[in-house]
């Protein structure tokens, strides 16, 4: 097999592998070269892949999506961090999942600015009719 680990910017792995095992939102699942064509979101965490001669590495990512069609598996995710210790790894995970809980309650406050706003003016409207 071969896994393609891309970003929107670039990509990070593409090698030769002999197994590759990855978390969903179900729990986690092993690919072998054999295995079944299958498509599976992908939750931030740990993938780890083996090369030909069995050397194990990981790469963390921050969720995404993984497509394996005949021999190719690619894994698109907005964000992955390979080569680095495996105590490393779990850290940036860990903080990139921290950022985008941030962004995302960022996000819900200013809807919840543009619903109140919307809602005055609405109330506004009503009362010049």
């Amino acid at each position: 097999m071969n896994l393609r680990i891309v970003m929107p910017t670039q990509v990070v792995v593409d090698a030769p592998v002999r197994k590759i095992n990855a978390e969903a939102p179900n729990g986690w699942f092993c690919l072998l070269p054999r295995h079944v064509d299958m498509t599976s979101s992908l939750v931030p965490g740990l993938l780890s892949y083996e090369d030909a001669t069995g050397a194990e590495s990981f790469a963390a990512v921050l969720g995404g999506t993984l497509i394996k069609c005949g021999a190719d598996v690619v894994v698109s995710t907005p964000h992955a961090v390979v080569g680095e210790p495996l105590g490393e790894l779990q850290r940036a995970v860990e903080e990139a999942t921290r950022r985008l809980t941030e962004r995302e309650r960022e996000a819900r406050v200013a809807l919840e600015k543009i619903e109140a706003d919307f809602v005055r003016r609405f109330i506004e409207m009503q009362t010049h009719a």
